[in-house]
């Protein structure tokens, strides 16, 4: 057992017993949206993953200590703190456990801690990925190298608009990464259920996407495994108006000269202001909608 880790009892037992747990991040809890909405947000997610037979574990590091599983007051905490907790990517871990500090796990941290804790499935919002004009800057998330290594199966709505899609799906391929479409052909971009790219591979059902996870894992084949589900159609946003709001959003981070951790929060916050709240209210949802998946597709794995 890693001796910083921390797997809550209800999480404990049902790993114990053979149940299908889902991970869950916590950067949406302190860096994703306001209090209390935030909270409310985390809580509704993990009864959701109950109601569809599965045991929430929500990820963080509190106090140097790296959690698989958060009480509800815990949540509240990281909730009420917000900004001031570290958005937490793999390289934070080592200095954030020394100094028994807090953080917010990024796709890629959840994955590691997850990893750890034994659990195979991971429900978020959208991962990260090649950043517009990366091929200057450089900026690649540690989400991508970490799904090439970690044997997590993530559920999301496809990477995050704000990216530069054909490149993150370049670099997935690079690196071995199945992309599966769940029910679609084409990559969904987060707020819309449609990019212009196509998928590796199209599975309809939950019990095809765990079969193919647990082939992957039969033949130890190296990596994590990337399920992208689209925004209900009726959470969609309309691709003319996101896509606007992105790009004012990206040319506003770059007159500002905004870099590194945090290019994302501030994109999403300023797309959510440009669009008077709709991409939250979409956010949200398609949250939701991965979480239900996930549970169904850890309940057949």
């Amino acid at each position: 057992m890693n001796p910083y880790l921390d797997i809550s009892t209800e999480v404990q037992e049902a790993l114990a017993a053979g149940k299908p747990v889902v991970a869950l991040e916590s950067t949406i809890i302190s860096h994703g949206m306001p209090y209390p909405q935030n909270v409310e947000t985390a809580l509704n997610v993990e009864r959701i993953i109950r109601e569809n037979g599965a045991m929430p574990a929500t990820i963080a590091i509190i106090k140097g200590r790296l959690k698989a599983g958060l009480s509800a007051d815990e949540i509240e905490y990281l909730g009420r703190k917000g900004y001031d907790v570290t958005k937490a990517s793999r390289r934070d871990l080592p200095v954030l456990v020394a100094k028994g500090e807090d953080g917010a796990t990024t796709v890629a941290t959840t994955m590691i801690i997850a990893a750890m804790a034994g659990i195979k499935v991971f429900a978020t919002g959208g991962v990260g990925g090649v950043h517009r004009g990366a091929e200057v800057t450089m900026d690649i998330s540690a989400d991508l190298e970490e799904l090439a290594q970690t044997p997590v199966l993530v559920v999301c709505a496809g990477a995050k608009s704000i990216l530069d899609l054909g490149l993150t799906l370049e670099y997935l391929e690079t690196k071995g990464v199945p992309v599966i479409g769940y029910g679609t052909d084409e990559l969904p971009a987060f707020y819309t259920r449609k990019s212009g790219f196509g998928v590796d591979y199209r599975l309809d059902t939950p019990e095809e996407v765990a079969a193919a996870f647990r082939a992957k894992l039969t033949m130890e084949l190296k990596g994590g495994m990337l399920v992208t589900n689209p925004i209900p159609e009726e959470y969609s946003m309309d691709p003319d108006i996101i896509n606007k709001a992105i790009d004012d959003a990206v040319a506003e981070a770059n007159a500002k000269g905004i870099k590194g951790k945090q290019t994302t929060p501030f994109l999403l916050a300023k797309i959510k202001d440009i669009t008077g709240g709709d991409s939250l209210a979409s956010n949200i949802r398609l949250v939701y909608n991965n979480a239900k998946l996930a549970a169904q597709i850890a309940a057949r794995l």
